[in-house]
């Protein structure tokens, strides 16, 4: 290692007096920079209970791209961002290079961190790349909303030998690991409020009971009752007497007495009903539907609050209406030995989840990636079909524009799939794809759609065939610990996914490139490197061929590719 690189890591190199860094001005990426350029400012100063650090690297997220759109209408930006412009970049890796005076006992010049983005200091959202400044620039302070926020310390400390890129890409892939570690209740919510509603196709076969989730050991504090049939509702009443439940009758289901409700059980098969009454749901929240009788039409259901909010819609038939919660308990993780679909794979997300489910321990036997764009389609399969099918896994990939290719693809899992996870954030794509699932099978709606987005399901398939739909978005500091620890384990290689790099300079065209859907993986910005436009690694081979010599297989990012780089590119 030269001693510029050795210098750099032990974050001993003299602090300059000027910082670059990129601000955002307002929607729209015109007014990201000046002239289209970083500006240049005062290095940060810190105090005796802050940190100052060096960003290393940055990965470009698309999240980046929906502040970039909407300006301070963001959700997580609440401030005039012309008056006080943002830096955006929260998948990062940072060096600390200064220490406070009171921080001196924790903390040494050369600790290398990455950071859980979410920050909350007594409630209050302060996203690192949002409301703190993020990774696109130079130099930061870590204060103590960031040391000491709601959840702590928001900085996981990384090993010395773990590379830059691989570090800030552990934010994305911690995303990605968290859809597989989902957990569901398998009963209603004890001490919440169950909202109980009859229709006129309720089951009337034999009488209806809950079991486990309304006695002694765990029950609701509160059960809303809407038309229930009258032997039911009279059990009702009785049991929650005993249990000292609350008992409110709902006359008018349009406006119940609480606006977030728990668990939600519809006895019967109403389209009507379910729309009406789904907005009312809680986070986590569980809609239950007890029917013997198809709906007569499918339902419109909101995908983005399945997505952002975590509800579930579940089914059984009874008359045990707590079995529709635990027969067949709602699976985040991909079925061992399973067919598995990934709707929209091409782009880096999509990526990440083809590679964690070849890589991964369990995993399935039938791999189906779908995507509109041959160019990252054909990227994706070259990239890992030669080691999905030495692992005895077959791989698929298909294009669902050229429709006769598709369909005969397709025709080998009339089955249905297992799993299907869908990338494309298109309520047609995800209402067509939960008609691919097998009987009991999971869709994973991880594409960030809007709340408020609707899809149009056959919710039939929820009891009848217990399949469930799911969704997910972000990631715990315990899912980055988690990734972190697969990533330094080797397990898992998150420099897999680094597609393009580039200077500082560079974040700009990197966002275009996002927006544009240029590259298959992602694209890395190195802060303090010296002047580089954005630059794909199959160029490196003309442009700087000690680094592409170190790449893996010609394709892949390493860490000794990095450090050949880094020996080259720093100042």
């Amino acid at each position: 290692m030269s001693d510029k690189l050795a210098e750099y890591r032990r974050g001993e190199t003299p602090i300059p007096e000027k910082d670059r860094l990129w601000p955002l001005y307002g929607a729209g990426l015109e007014n990201m920079g000046v002239e289209a350029k970083p500006i240049t400012v005062e290095t940060p100063t810190y105090g005796p209970d802050e940190l100052l650090v060096r960003h290393d690297a940055c990965g470009l997220c698309f999240s980046d791209i929906k502040v970039i759109t909407l300006g301070e209408k963001h959700p997580r930006i609440f401030r005039d961002i012309k008056k006080e412009p943002i830096v955006l970049g929260h998948e990062v890796v940072m060096t600390v290079v200064g220490v406070g005076e009171n921080l001196k006992d924790k903390y040494k010049l050369g600790d290398r961190f990455i950071i859980q983005a979410d920050i909350y200091v007594k409630g209050v959202n302060y996203a690192y790349g949002y409301m703190i400044q993020g990774g696109l620039s130079q130099y930061a302070v870590i204060d103590q909303r960031i040391l000491n926020g709601d959840d702590g310390n928001y900085l996981i400390p990384i090993q010395e030998k773990t590379g830059y890129a691989e570090s800030a890409l552990v934010e994305p892939w911690a995303c990605v690991i968290a859809a597989y570690e989902l957990k569901y209740r398998t009963a209603l919510k004890a001490g919440g409020t169950t909202w109980i509603i009859g229709t006129t196709s309720a089951p009337r076969e034999q009488p209806l009971t809950i079991g486990a989730g309304f006695s002694n050991e765990s029950h609701p504090n509160r059960l809303l009752l809407s038309n229930v049939p009258d032997g039911f509702s009279d059990w009702l009443k009785a049991q929650a007497q005993k249990l000292g439940i609350e008992v409110v009758e709902v006359a008018d289901i349009s406006s119940p007495p609480a606006d977030k409700i728990d668990d939600i059980v519809i006895l019967g098969s109403d389209a009507d009903v379910v729309e009406m009454v789904s907005p009312k749901l809680a986070d986590h929240g569980i809609v239950a539907i007890i029917s013997t009788t198809p709906f007569e039409r499918k339902v419109n259901i909101d995908v983005g609050r399945i997505h952002y909010n975590d509800w579930v819609y579940v089914g059984g038939h009874g008359p045990d209406i707590a079995r529709a919660y635990s027969d067949v308990p709602v699976r985040s993780t991909l079925k061992p030995g399973g067919s598995v679909w990934f709707a929209g794979a091409g782009g880096p997300i999509g990526r990440m989840h083809v590679q964690r489910a070849i890589e991964h321990a369990n995993g399935p036997s039938a791999i189906v990636c779908t995507d509109v764009s041959d160019a990252r389609l054909d990227d994706l399969c070259v990239t890992f079909g030669e080691e999905a099918r030495a692992k005895g896994i077959n791989f698929v990939c298909l294009n669902p524009m050229k429709k006769d290719e598709y369909a005969a693809g397709m025709a080998q899992f009339k089955a249905g799939f297992d799993d299907v996870v869908v990338l494309a954030p298109i309520p047609p794509v995800i209402a067509d794809c939960a008609t691919h699932l097998a009987p009991q099978g999971i869709m994973n709606v991880f594409a960030g759609v809007a709340r408020g987005t609707t899809a149009a399901l056959d919710l039939t398939d929820v009891f009848a065939r217990q399949t469930r739909v799911i969704g997910h978005t972000a990631s715990t500091i315990d899912d980055m610990r988690l990734m972190l620890q697969e990533t330094e384990s080797g397990e898992l290689s998150t420099n897999r996914s680094v597609a393009a790099i580039g200077s500082l300079e560079a974040a700009r065209d990197g966002m275009q490139a996002l927006k544009d859907t240029t590259y298959p993986g992602k694209v890395v910005i190195y802060p303090n490197i010296k002047y580089m436009p954005l630059t794909a690694l199959s160029e490196l081979q003309e442009k700087m061929p000690t680094v592409y010599a170190r790449l893996k297989n010609g394709r892949e990012w390493t860490v000794e590719a990095e450090e050949e780089f880094l020996r080259l590119m720093l100042p």
